[in-house]
């Protein structure tokens, strides 16, 4: 067991939901290990070449074709960083999509909350700015672990606290995956608009997804409910058409279903086979970069006419941040003189 798969134990231990389960115990059998193994080994070879040239360099010997090695590299390293990118997904997987709960005060925000945990998690209140701090809660759907924070009402003040906020908020949002905008479906037309116009100025619709929930239909007359539904769905039509609308009533738990089920349809990506690989550790991520930057600098000496000696200097960094990763010995002159001696006819 290498130190990859040992820390996969703690994961499946600690995991609470099937997809993180699913995902440690992939780790656990060795499916991320194979792969770092199989690159591992292409960069081995890859150094043996070119440190196999230098024992020729006065024949001016070519053992590593360029064309060859520029492949490889260009290859290992779009394998390693699909790695390192799968890491937005692992670590939602094993911490929770997170998911922000914005509005204006008094919308609701506090209630759906405590309505999706199914106990009193956020204090509720008829004042206008009693959630000053985030509140977070994971709850699992569909065996996917969501994040949801509950955020500070949106609205212009002049106390102190309750700006700061208001302004934490907003960070909220820019590092949420799913934005709940949540509007009070009673009020007047004008303020729906503003307040849905500002939510979807802070939503990056090309790595975020907005989820419109018209709260408290339960309360208005049918015929403005239905006015304002309609108004709403125009306008968010016109922003973006992936942009999903729902009409809820929190306190009475109508429309917490679809909600749901929303919420897991955005998300069933994140549900891992067999045989998936997501990088859930944050040590992981970082080796798997500086892997990436190594041979982007390997690749770079390569096509500038760099010695061959000090482009496999650059593929023994990029060895050494993979071997950080399983916790095998950084990469010597003795392994890669095996690998000469066993894949190449010399001294024979």
């Amino acid at each position: 067991m290498d130190l990859a798969q040992a820390e996969a134990v703690a994961d499946l231990i600690s995991s609470k939901t099937a997809a993180s389960h699913r995902v440690a115990y992939n780790q656990l059998r060795g499916g991320f290990s194979s792969e770092l193994a199989s690159l591992r080994s292409e960069l081995v070879e890859m150094t043996s070449l070119l440190e196999l040239e230098l024992d020729f360099s006065e024949e001016e010997v070519e053992f590593a074709e360029r064309s060859r090695l520029l492949e490889l590299i260009d290859r290992t390293r779009s394998h390693v960083a699909r790695l390192a990118d799968s890491f937005k997904y692992g670590n939602a997987v094993k911490n929770g999509v997170p998911v922000a709960i914005v509005g204006a005060t008094n919308v609701g925000k506090s209630t759906l909350l405590n309505a999706l945990v199914g106990e009193d998690r956020a204090l509720v209140s008829d004042i206008a700015g009693t959630t000053r701090d985030t509140v977070e809660e994971v709850i699992n759907l569909d065996g996917i672990p969501f994040r949801f924070i509950d955020t500070a009402g949106i609205r212009e003040t002049v106390e102190t606290v309750e700006k700061m906020g208001i302004e934490r908020t907003f960070r909220k949002i820019s590092e949420a995956e799913i934005v709940i905008g949540l509007l009070d479906v009673t009020a007047q037309d004008s303020t729906i608009k503003s307040n849905l116009e500002l939510m979807v100025s802070k939503v990056d619709f090309g790595t975020q997804k907005l989820v419109v929930c018209l709260n408290k239909v339960d309360l208005g007359p049918e015929m403005m409910v239905n006015k304002n539904v309609n108004m709403i769905n125009s306008f968010v039509t016109s922003i973006d058409k992936e942009i999903v609308v729902i009409k809820l009533a929190a306190k009475q738990g109508l429309g917490l279903s679809e909600l749901r089920s929303t919420l897991s349809a955005l998300e069933s990506h994140l549900i891992p086979n067999a045989d998936s690989t997501f990088v859930t550790n944050i040590r992981h991520y970082e080796s798997l970069r500086r892997t990436a930057d190594s041979l982007s600098d390997a690749r770079l000496a390569l096509t500038s006419g760099t010695p061959s000696d000090l482009v496999a200097e650059d593929l023994r960094r990029a060895i050494t941040s993979l071997n950080q990763i399983l916790g095998t010995d950084l990469i010597d002159p003795e392994t890669v003189l095996q690998n000469i001696f066993r894949n190449h006819c010399i001294g024979k």
